[in-house]
């Protein structure tokens, strides 16, 4: 009996180390990010740091893994930051916080959501640069930044996002031209309209395109 027992105690023990530490991990970024922002229609009420894995909470979807997969807080009166523990996500493969009055930049940390689908950030108050580690986004289809205060220019990096079906940027206060070349050349010019600053196409041969992230 005694053997059974410790065996038995052993079980346990190995399975809280094992089995929830990404869920940890995972719970932990999300709290995050509740912690960053202000919710006045608690809609993140349900996120309770103190059970064992996120997927109980609301606006959070999981796989069989208990891996979180989707973030849904779209148009939910959010304001405050992104935070980059969001990196820590790693299959996540929809990102939606939109049409909320998130401020401050994109981390550059979303760029390690190897699984991220779609990003949708558009509509919020958002400022700084667009990350050039997006482009690290193999499977990303659709990338929505539109709507917010982004600045400097569109990363050349992002033309090898083989996979993206909607770009748009606009609406926002990029500078500079922007690309023309690998995935890009599939997007028309409504996907850039509205920034002021942004002077059209690269034209290849006739207009340099600078690397720099400033104008």
């Amino acid at each position: 009996m005694r053997a059974m027992f410790h065996l038995l105690a052993a079980f346990l023990l190995l399975s809280t180390l094992f089995a929830p530490a990404n869920a940890n991990l995972e719970g932990d970024a999300l709290y995050a990010l509740r912690r960053s922002v202000k919710d006045p229609n608690g809609v993140l009420e349900s996120w309770d740091p103190t059970l064992v894995d996120p997927c109980t909470w609301f606006h959070v979807t999981c796989d069989s893994d208990n891996r979180v997969t989707r973030l849904d807080l779209g148009n939910a009166k959010l304001s405050g930051s992104l935070v980059p523990e969001l990196g820590n996500l790693e299959r996540l493969q929809y990102l939606e916080l939109y049409m909320n009055n998130l401020t401050g930049p994109i981390p550059k940390e979303l760029g390690g959501l190897r699984s991220l689908v779609s990003l949708d950030l558009y509509h919020n108050i958002l400022t700084g640069s667009i990350p050039a580690s997006l482009s690290k986004l193999s499977n990303l289809k659709f990338l929505r930044l539109n709507s917010n205060n982004l600045t400097g220019k569109i990363p050349r990096e992002l033309t090898k996002l083989g996979s993206v079906k909607i770009f748009d940027v606009s609406n926002n206060d990029l500078c500079g031209t922007f690309p023309t070349s690998g995935s890009f050349s599939k997007f028309s010019e409504e996907s850039f309209m509205n920034n002021p600053r942004l002077e059209g196409p690269e034209l290849m041969g006739f207009v340099r395109y600078d690397v720099g992230g400033s104008c």
